[in-house]
């Protein structure tokens, strides 16, 4: 197994690219609309994105995607730009370093949803990592 099929891996890629994505919007949004601002970062979403899969010939028949996963990926993006609108919105009227622990409090959102909607079980060890991280996230954000 190669570091590059380590789920791990990608997590951390994704966490330095989420820590870049709220300094480099709170900037980006100085000076403009935060939802048109979403606008522009979705497009240059779209376009690296459809790149990347063009690039790596990773495309798929359209007509071989179920019903259900074209359903879920529908909600799945509309969310997404539900968060990203919220917190564009969020990044032009707070600082970066509040903004950002906050929006992590999703982490605990997942563990939570993931019990209830999809039947995870979590031990108490991650109950608690849950909370903790809720916690920090709390005292990261909060100012006097």
């Amino acid at each position: 197994m190669t570091i590059y099929s380590s789920w791990q891996f990608w997590a951390v890629l994704s966490a330095a690219f989420a820590a870049l994505t709220a300094i480099f919007a709170k900037v980006g949004v100085e000076n403009i609309n935060s939802d048109f601002a979403t606008l522009i970062r979705t497009i240059v979403i779209l376009l690296v994105t459809a790149g990347i899969v063009v690039a790596t010939g990773q495309a798929q028949a359209l007509g071989s995607i179920s019903t259900k996963t074209y359903a879920f990926l529908i909600l799945s993006g509309c969310a997404t730009g539900a968060s990203w609108l919220c917190y564009f919105r969020a990044l032009k009227l707070g600082q970066a370093a509040q903004v950002a622990p906050i929006d992590k409090l999703s982490v605990v959102l997942v563990a939570v949803f993931g019990v209830v909607f999809l039947g995870e079980r979590l031990t108490g060890a991650n109950w608690l990592g849950i909370a903790l991280i809720a916690a920090g996230a709390v005292l990261v954000a909060y100012r006097v």
